[in-house]
């Protein structure tokens, strides 16, 4: 398993925003999957974000719906989770992983909780306080 890179976390007052890179030599090409999670203090791990090229959709949980968008350059090798309007209950340790070729939709890939992923990057954290 190769680990990926994440970063762009800090400390933000409610409403602020934050972009989170998740950086691996995988996103150089065209076919993958990503799934964006968090952790917060006392609570399990929960998947937020999934993106596949299999259909090429991004999938949201409610939480973050209309708040949170992902994106990716390529050039780069680097996807992103932008977040808007952050608030005290986005405080958490967010991270990514990743899978390629992409197997599964967007919607399918954020509804399967055993899904295996090869690659997984260590979390940043993002903490939303006035």
């Amino acid at each position: 398993e190769v680990q990926l890179q994440a970063s762009g976390g800090g400390l933000v007052q409610p409403g602020a925003s934050l972009r989170l890179s998740c950086a691996a030599s995988i996103f150089r090409r065209d076919d993958y999957a990503i799934g964006w999670f968090r952790q917060a203090p006392g609570k399990e791990r929960e998947v937020i974000s999934c993106f596949s090229s299999r259909d090429g959709n991004a999938y949201y949980v409610d939480s973050v719906k209309g708040r949170f968008a992902v994106s990716s350059d390529s050039a780069k090798s680097t996807v992103y989770l932008q977040m808007n309007r952050l608030e005290p209950e986005d405080t958490a340790v967010y991270s990514c992983a990743a899978d390629s070729p992409a197997a599964v939709g967007a919607t399918i890939l954020c509804s399967m909780p055993s899904y295996k992923y090869d690659y997984w990057g260590h979390g940043t954290q993002v903490t939303v306080s006035s």
